[in-house]
């Protein structure tokens, strides 16, 4: 402890009023030099410092929020099952940055999963109580019933992806349809013509961004899209093994795979491997996320490079921005802000 080691009565935490006797101002006067107000001159603020020094005064942060209207809490809300939260490089990389653009603030971060239909209502019961002061949403599927709780229950609120082009909420995303149309643009510059997509999951916007962006650079190559080189992919690992080896069942003669994300491109490769395919002689293979799994395969994977860290910082700045933007009194309904972030091809073996 500080100072002269002194204490409260009884050994307990110094109070807000000790402190004010100790430097012999009011008790306001110590809470504004607390909460950093100007409207202290500089000797006071001095005495009011030392005071604090010399207790060991540690200012109740829960107490200061509760008078505030606030949790100081911000919770992360994946509505995806666990596995798939610990398996897939997106999400860590995306927790990376939520955590580095908190770093200098004294909010606190919440991780929490709604993958089920029991999670869902026990977040949406937590999320009532206001226990937390805005709400971070990653990967949410077209159908997901919690943006319009949050919308309902008025709580600020920033999205990974929007739902569709007319999204109510705020949100931060990547440019899925020039990724797609990069990848493919690449694969027709090296001569490739029969090229497949796995898609990720469809109710997801952001995988049917990429699938435009893939059927617009066949058309405007003068190649239109052939639909049984199209096979929906869900951004796993094994939804890549099965729409490669549904694709190859049905067109056995392809020679470029353009998959959704690295996580299926990996699935994709199995199965290229399995059916005596070589990489990237026989077909060529881009991936999309340029993750560490890009990196390390063999050969090395033709990535899009979406900047995910940075989208996570990007989601923090917007929900910190419209947390501090909230006024006591109705609610006023803002246009939503949307956020997207540039990518690029990372051209490697495989391609």
């Amino acid at each position: 402890m500080a100072g002269n080691g002194v204490r409260g009565r009884g050994g307990r935490r110094p109070t807000l009023e000790e402190v004010a006797a100790r430097a012999g101002v009011g008790r306001g006067t110590v809470s504004r030099v607390i909460n950093g107000s100007p409207r202290v001159s500089d000797a006071t603020r001095a005495a009011v410092e030392a005071a604090v020094a010399e207790l060991g005064y540690v200012p109740n942060t829960a107490a200061r929020a509760l008078a505030a209207n606030r949790t100081d809490a911000i919770a992360l809300v994946v509505p995806e099952p666990e596995t798939r939260f610990f398996a897939e490089p997106y999400f860590s990389d995306m927790l990376r940055g939520v955590g580095a653009g908190l770093a200098d603030t004294e909010m606190q971060l919440l991780l929490t999963f709604a993958g089920s239909d029991r999670e869902r209502q026990r977040l949406a019961q937590y999320l009532a109580a206001h226990r937390v002061d805005g709400v971070l949403l990653v990967s949410v599927h077209a159908d997901d019933p919690l943006p319009d709780l949050l919308a309902q229950l008025e709580i600020p609120a920033v999205i990974s992806g929007p739902r569709s082009a007319a999204e109510s909420l705020t949100s931060v995303d990547s440019d899925n349809y020039a990724g797609a149309r990069a990848a493919v643009e690449h694969l027709l510059s090296r001569g490739r013509r029969r090229i497949a997509h796995i898609t990720g999951a469809l109710d997801v916007y952001g995988a049917q961004r990429r699938a435009d962006g893939y059927r617009d650079a066949l058309a405007d190559a003068g190649r239109p899209a052939d639909e049984l080189l199209i096979e929906p992919g869900d951004f796993t690992e094994e939804g890549g093994r099965r729409a490669m080896t549904t694709l190859l069942s049905r067109r056995p003669g392809l020679d470029a795979v353009f998959a959704g994300s690295d996580v299926m491109a990996a699935g994709a490769r199995r199965v290229l491997r399995e059916a005596g395919r070589r990489i990237p002689e026989d077909v060529a293979l881009v991936g999309y996320d340029d993750s560490a799994i890009a990196r390390h395969m063999d050969p090395p994977l033709t990535s899009v490079r979406q900047p995910i860290e940075e989208m996570g910082r990007a989601m923090i700045d917007l929900l910190l921005t419209e947390i501090a933007g909230r006024r006591p009194g109705p609610a006023r309904k803002a246009a939503p802000r949307r956020a997207v972030l540039p990518v690029q091809l990372v051209v490697r073996a495989s391609s």
